[in-house]
């Protein structure tokens, strides 16, 4: 027997999520077996353990997008029991039974080993948001970072975090956009030398450009701040777009792209293929400093799960929640 959050649906179409035991005969079937040991907690959970289940087609089910943790058994060469994994991605948590459970039942195609320098705790310290974060830097850098500082949108979430972190190790001068002022202290920890007030970018313009002020950006709000941002980027300047907390739409001209060669960047972490995840998290392992990592960690358990899945959907979540799938 083992432990789980459960999503069940009744016959209203109301959903609840509790914690419950299972057996492994309950787990979908597929190559590798893994006791996890870590999960996180991210925009897309919240929508699967929340009212209506979001993602989710089919109950009962267990959510968790990432997870961490040791093989226990494994049908596919390239995985044995003891080796340390890490997933994120590949509709895991949604159309897939998730991280959520003590164990997990997995496609080895969708399993990467965990790299030389990280822990499985640091591992979902990291999770999607800070390995979209990764993809987000390395699109940046394959396109070239101008001159500039590099802009963060919706930097004290998850994404925004690693990045700033990241991007600061790099060497970068890392401008910080929040809505919360309370934050300012936390970014700057982090390595952002300039507080970007989320008021100040929040409105289109109907100016298409305004002066060159960036040499990079993480976008993770989209929306008018995105179409804000792309008039105020440096020739030849990229946008690497990650998140949508400000709209789906977009209210801009082309006029950028034409005049500036700005870059947009779609950034897509759940289907990435298997040589890039692996790139970027061995760039996680060198590039980000733990130390800036544990600062943005909060702990939690699977009976946390249902209150923090309801927070973070208000964003009210800050940095990067650690779920012990074994404690409690």
């Amino acid at each position: 027997m083992f432990k789980a959050l459960v999503v069940n649906k009744d016959e209203d179409g109301k959903t609840s999520a509790a914690v419950e035991e299972m057996t492994l005969d309950q787990l979908p079937q597929a190559e590798v077996t893994v006791a996890v040991e870590y999960s996180t907690v991210n925009y897309k959970d919240g929508l699967c353990i929340g009212p209506g289940g979001g993602l989710v087609r089919n109950y009962p089910h267990v959510p968790g997008i990432d997870f961490a943790g040791t093989v226990e058994a494994s049908d596919d060469d390239r995985y044995k029991p003891g080796d340390k994994v890490v997933l994120t991605g590949w509709r895991v948590g949604e159309a897939h039974w998730g991280g959520y459970s003590q164990k997990a039942r997995v496609r080895a195609d969708w399993l990467v080993p965990l790299p030389a320098g990280l822990d499985t705790r640091q591992a979902m310290a990291v999770g999607t948001a800070g390995f979209t974060a990764m993809l987000s830097v390395m699109a940046l850098e394959d396109h070239g970072i101008k001159a500039g500082p590099v802009l963060v949108t919706g930097a004290a979430g998850g994404v925004g975090s690693v990045a700033t972190a990241i991007l600061a190790h790099l060497g970068y001068k890392v401008a910080a956009v929040t809505g919360r002022p309370e934050t300012e202290g936390y970014l700057r920890d982090l390595g952002a030398s300039q507080i970007v007030a989320r008021e100040e970018l929040n409105e289109t313009v109907k100016r298409p450009l305004e002066g060159e002020t960036w040499g990079g950006c993480v976008d993770a709000v989209g929306g008018a701040m995105l179409a804000r941002v792309l008039g105020q980027m440096e020739y030849g300047a990229s946008v690497a777009a990650v998140g949508l907390a400000g709209g789906a739409g977009l209210p801009a001209t082309v006029i950028p792209f034409l005049l500036r060669g700005v870059n947009l960047l779609g950034i897509d972490s759940v289907m990435q293929p298997y040589d890039n995840r692996l790139r970027a998290w061995e760039r996680i392992a060198t590039d980000l400093p733990m130390e800036k990592l544990e600062a943005m960690v909060r702990p939690a358990t699977l009976a946390d799960l249902p209150k923090l899945g309801a927070d973070i959907l208000k964003g009210q979540v800050q940095g990067r929640v650690v779920v012990d799938v074994n404690a409690g």
